[in-house]
């Protein structure tokens, strides 16, 4: 199965209404990122054990690790847990500017250095995400 079918199969697999929100910001990230490398991670580790949940990554970013190390990984992930939807979003050198640029306007959602998280998409502002998503994107491609 390829990957685009691996994310239509996980999203189907929720139930509504986090069905019909992830498929929402699923259109919402092919609008923002058209042409961009599509991830799917379903969860699970080397020895086949679910230790996160499912993961749909958009584009492309690469994670550097203190030992000089790196890892090609997505620049925007969305993700559906058990008390709402993950944003990740990574390439931001300032760790603060989420929190502080976007928490207060953002709506009902805890706002990170790289995680926007929310109970459903009815309590965010979806127009404020698609910005902070965008400005996200503008500083990877200045990279």
């Amino acid at each position: 199965m390829n990957v685009a079918a691996q994310i239509l199969a996980s999203i189907s697999s929720e139930s509504e209404p986090k069905r019909s929100e992830m498929l929402e910001l699923h259109r919402v990230m092919l609008q923002l990122m058209p042409n961009c490398t599509l991830w799917f991670l379903d969860g699970r580790d080397s020895h086949n054990r679910v230790v996160a949940n499912p993961n749909i990554g958009y584009g492309n970013h690469v994670i550097k690790y203190a030992d000089g190390t790196s890892k090609d990984f997505y620049q925007i992930g969305i993700s559906a847990n058990k008390t709402g939807i993950s944003i990740y979003i990574f390439g931001i050198a300032d760790k603060t500017y989420l929190p502080r640029t976007y928490a207060e306007k953002i709506g009902k959602a805890k706002v990170t250095g790289y995680c926007i998280k929310f109970k459903t998409l009815k309590e965010i502002h979806v127009e404020i995400l698609q910005e902070a998503i965008r400005f996200a994107i503008e500083e990877e491609n200045q990279s």
